[in-house]
């Protein structure tokens, strides 16, 4: 499968799974790393923008951590997926950032989300009547996710945007079964008191990851991880 804006060198190795791609970057075959990059840029940029509630914080937690992940790659010892140890170290570094945005906040309410809005977009093939519509739904769901408490948002996003299942959230939150179907029912019910009803599919399409933040990811981490005597030796 090609993946968004991967270079026709790497394409033909995407079929690659995780703990092969591993192997290779591990071995001195660096610019493979741009597949795990690739692969998993919307999930880490969802559940950190979850947390955060700001797609800049969002993008820079991103890149920390896949630097944080290259540089304890060969600490990855296969016990859980890579997927789920990659969005733990993501979960990890957002909840600390957003530890320390408290420390230096006046006020903790709820508020509107800030910055530019997201990347908003709407089927080609729909009507510009439909586009709107698409466009407001959407905005409308985004804003309800904003405005949930911190730790419904991330179960959330996780189980319900990513389909990822009850037990692997559980092992990224670091949260039992139970506890994340508890919360996972809560979020819905809040949800539903206003849209979720109505936003049917709308759920599976919002914090779109375009192809332009996608690539300033990739060099962005380029640049750190090739940078010489930046990071520790792999061993």
């Amino acid at each position: 499968m090609r993946l968004a804006g991967m270079p026709v060198a790497l394409a033909s190795l995407a079929h690659l799974n995780d703990e092969e791609v591993v192997s290779r970057v591990l071995a001195g075959d660096l610019p493979l790393f741009e597949i795990i990059i690739r692969r998993y840029n919307q999930l880490l940029y969802r559940v950190t923008r979850s947390i955060l509630r700001d797609e800049t914080e969002a993008e820079d937690v991103i890149q920390e951590t896949y630097v944080r992940a290259f540089e304890h790659l060969a600490q990855f010892a296969g016990r859980s997926q890579f997927r789920t140890w990659l969005t733990r170290i993501a979960v990890n570094e957002a909840l600390a950032r957003a530890e320390r945005k408290k420390r230096f906040t006046s006020h903790s309410g709820d508020r509107e989300l800030t910055g530019d809005p997201m990347d908003l977009f709407a089927s080609p093939n729909a009507s510009p009547e439909d586009q709107v519509v698409d466009s407001e739904m959407r905005n409308l769901v985004e804003q309800a996710i904003a405005r949930l408490p911190e730790s419904y948002r991330s179960v959330l996003m996780l189980r319900d945007v990513e389909e990822i299942s009850t037990e692997e959230v559980a092992r990224i939150l670091n949260l039992s079964e139970s506890t994340v179907k508890v919360r996972l029912h809560r979020a819905r019910r809040t949800l539903r008191r206003t849209i979720y009803q109505k936003a049917g599919k709308q759920l599976l399409g919002v914090f779109p990851f375009d192809a332009v933040r996608c690539d300033r990811i990739v060099a962005g981490v380029f640049r750190r991880i090739s940078s010489p005597g930046t990071l520790s030796p792999i061993t």
